[in-house]
């Protein structure tokens, strides 16, 4: 039977709830050590300031009136870096993914390439349908969501048939797959051919290289797609690339838009020269993108520069950044 005026032992032995000991210990503050801020090392000044626009000043006065910290700072050593190695004659290798085609970047991309700033293109396999399909109807990027569920997705009848006439094309002349793409694009006449950087490749017989995964394009899913002849091409083009690669000494490589096929391709290219004896060392890597996916960072930024190189990585969206840095470089010129 319980004493209603007996205490409850359940909370018997805990502390009150209330403690008149102190939550920290007593410091000393007049102790504290300082020192005067005229004598620290800061990484900010004044000096570096962006300054305010005035109407009617030209590009270069705007690029001279960025900011001389963080980005700022690093698009105008991009393009410092690019005019350089064109005013030297050495290689600019562009490297990109189908989404530059898809921002309308190709005018921006040609015109440099007829300059000679560019003198390498390296692409995934989603650039030649891009590419195709503006030179042939000035028209591409289908609405992935909307047929996907009819299982119509990347059915369009010329874009594959024709792009898999120049695998085997190149199947049969023995040649890489970026020339054979933009032969065709030039032997067809196709109305929008002026708007094709594998035409343009093609024309002013600068290397177009396409570097390939199967499966992850459309006319791979299409009966006339041979993987052999696909897998030759891409290989002769790979050894393109390698050659270039195995001269980017005092030279640039850009990475656009391709989060993972050509950031590989690019460090196995480079791992591939420097084992044969070739320096690559003092060269600039750019990695321009909507975000910092890991592999451009690591494969093109970081690990290449090692030592003497230099790496930079400019978030944001390529239909603001490419044309910027081109006007940049031209302007440097």
């Amino acid at each position: 039977m319980t004493n209603k005026n007996m205490p409850n032992k359940k909370g018997a032995g805990q502390p009150p709830l209330y403690c008149s000991k102190p939550d920290h210990a007593k410091l000393d503050y007049s102790k504290l050590s300082t020192y005067s801020i005229k004598n620290r090392k800061s990484l900010v000044s004044r000096d570096d300031f962006a300054a305010p626009w005035t109407k009617g000043a030209g590009l270069g006065t705007f690029f001279d009136r960025l900011p001389a910290i963080l980005a700022g700072k690093d698009i105008r050593n991009v393009i410092d870096a690019i005019a350089g190695a064109a005013q030297k004659n050495r290689h600019v290798c562009f490297g990109m993914g189908g989404h530059v085609v898809k921002t309308g970047m190709a005018p921006i991309l040609i015109d440099l390439m007829e300059k000679g700033v560019i003198t390498h293109l390296a692409m995934n396999g989603s650039c030649i349908i891009h590419d195709f399909e503006v030179a042939f109807t000035g028209r591409t990027s289908e609405d992935v969501a909307e047929s996907l569920a009819s299982g119509s997705f990347g059915m369009a009848k010329e874009t594959s048939e024709l792009l898999n006439q120049a695998i085997a094309m190149a199947h049969e002349q023995k040649t890489g797959l970026g020339r054979a793409v933009g032969r065709l694009i030039e032997d067809l006449n196709l109305p929008f051919k002026e708007s094709s950087l594998t035409a343009a490749g093609t024309r002013l017989d600068l290397p177009v290289t396409v570097h390939v995964a199967i499966g992850t394009d459309i006319i791979h899913m299409h009966p006339g797609f041979d993987g052999a002849a696909c897998g030759a091409a891409t290989l002769h083009d790979f050894k393109t690339l390698a050659s270039t690669i195995a001269d980017l000494e005092n030279g640039v490589f850009i990475n656009a838009g391709s989060a993972v096929i050509l950031p590989e391709v690019f460090l196995k290219a480079l791992t591939l020269v420097r084992n044969l004896g070739h320096q690559v060392n003092d060269f600039t890597t750019v990695n321009l993108d909507f975000i910092r996916h890991y592999r451009p960072m690591t494969n093109v930024v970081n690990r290449p520069t090692q030592g003497r190189g230099k790496g930079y990585a400019i978030v944001g969206h390529h239909e603001i950044l490419i044309p910027l840095i081109a006007a940049g470089v031209i302007e440097a010129l």
